[in-house]
């Protein structure tokens, strides 16, 4: 993936194509990079096999927004101890603490969108995750050291792996 940031130029993809990361487990497809939008945002396609995600963490120059297109994650926000059960729309602000995981036995597809503060890093960081990934599953203090460099801190341990309840409250 191109790590410079050039002025923005229109472009057009087809709906299957896009760069392609394994980033921890997940599949991100990349519809628009930081390289191609002059450091605005990124757009990737997510596919969260069954019961993986992401660990609990926080950005600190990022806001995200998730549009889950099938199957269903669970979404931990902030320090609430409540999880929810996602389809469709989330947005999380810049420095929201959260963790995330397929909560279906098939394959959940959530669009993401993440736009910048002060410059867009995440699929820079998602691209050496991909390469820390090709190697095996990095450990915990790879995983925090790569993160940190794009302003991401990890929190300590894993997301909860407790799906909520089918009348827990769904987002």
């Amino acid at each position: 993936m191109e790590s410079k940031v050039a002025a923005p130029q229109p472009f057009v993809r087809a709906p299957a194509a896009g760069s392609t990361l394994n980033v921890l487990g997940v599949t991100h497809i990349y519809k628009a990079t930081a390289a191609e939008t002059g450091g605005s945002f990124s757009l990737w396609e997510a596919v969260f096999p069954p019961g993986k995600g992401a660990p609990p963490h926080t950005h600190g120059r990022e806001d995200e927004a998730f549009y889950v297109l099938s199957g269903e994650l669970v979404i931990e926000l902030g320090d609430k101890p409540a999880s929810h059960r996602l389809r469709g729309w989330l947005s999380s602000l810049v420095r929201a603490a959260g963790a995330m995981m397929s909560a279906t036995s098939v394959m959940s597809r959530p669009v993401c969108l993440s736009s910048a503060r002060p410059g867009c890093g995440l699929d820079q960081m998602f691209s050496e995750l991909d390469e820390a990934t090709a190697r095996g599953m990095p450990d915990f203090a790879t995983l925090t050291a790569i993160c940190a460099r794009y302003g991401v801190a990890i929190e300590p341990g894993q997301a909860s792996k407790k799906v909520p309840d089918q009348d827990q409250k769904r987002t």
